[in-house]
């Protein structure tokens, strides 16, 4: 039988004692994690993980033990200053540690606060970027986050701050006339207060929008909706975190572009989502 973790012949970095790798292990799918993150796994002595890495990633690590580090939204999690001091102590401890966060590390994820901190107390750091759910999450959902025709800027933000309310900081108005498509990241607790603000900013109320929540697990689901109604169909969809917001006009091109519902016998809806004028076409 053939190994399907098996790496590639070439020569690989090797994981020391004492040393912190943050890694990326992507949005949910464990064939999403990079070559250079199956390669951590296999040499790591000790595993700090996150609550968004699929449970299945860990199967390819039986060697290491593995720590549980989740932090999710209004429930008991660990501090963020407790887990990056933690870090610290296992590597002084010469353990060859593999702290493993959903997405990237160093997208909404914290990794730039535990790598500060790492090499503030003198620890070795290797980063190993992920596939970011904003952006590989909705290719799963058959919404691309640029397209020719639709867009020429594409803005990343998140839903709360650091004290959990929607960030302060935020110039709404700009973002929403700088930037035709917007990923929002942890957004669905303020959704009522992101799009009133959008709206107050000039966005219209029709405006497509998609919520994909589980992203690229077996447990996705995705809610095609407008910004006028997004508060109200999320609830009425009966959607649970984690999610990923997409807002303006490149949602359409799901119409052509869910491949997942290809698989099913799906057929498009409208082979040419962006001309609203034309009629849709049957296969």
């Amino acid at each position: 039988m053939t190994d399907s973790t098996a790496l590639p012949d070439m020569t690989w970095p090797e994981l020391m004692p004492g040393w912190v790798w943050l890694c990326g292990a992507g949005p949910g799918d464990p064939g999403l994690l990079t070559l250079h993150g199956l390669n951590a796994l296999r040499q790591a002595d000790v595993i700090v993980y996150d609550a968004l890495v699929e449970p299945a990633i860990l199967n390819w690590a039986p060697q290491a033990e593995h720590v549980y580090a989740g932090k999710r939204g209004g429930k008991p999690s660990a501090k963020q200053r407790d887990i990056s001091l933690r870090l610290v102590d296992l590597a002084r401890a010469g353990k060859r540690v593999l702290r493993l966060k959903g997405g990237d590390p160093f997208v909404f994820g914290r990794g730039g606060e535990e790598a500060q901190t790492l090499v503030q107390h003198g620890v070795p750091i290797r980063i190993i970027p992920g596939i970011s759910a904003g952006i590989g999450g909705l290719a799963y959902a058959g919404i691309p986050v640029t397209h020719r025709d639709v867009n020429q800027s594409v803005t990343f933000v998140t839903g709360h701050d650091q004290s959990g309310e929607t960030p302060s900081s935020l110039d709404w108005k700009a973002i929403s006339k700088g930037s035709q498509v917007l990923v929002i990241y942890m957004g669905m607790k303020h959704i009522a207060q992101i799009t009133a603000a959008l709206r107050r900013a000039g966005r219209a109320t029709d405006e497509p929008v998609a919520v994909v929540t589980s992203a690229t697990t077996c447990d996705q689901k995705v809610l095609e909706t407008t910004l006028g109604t997004v508060e109200s169909d999320i609830v009425a969809a009966g959607l649970e975190p984690p999610a990923i917001i997409c807002v303006g006009r490149s949602v359409l091109m799901r119409q052509v572009l869910d491949w997942q519902a290809q698989g099913a016998g799906a057929v498009p809806r409208n082979l040419d989502p962006l001309d609203r004028g034309r009629p849709a076409e049957s296969a």
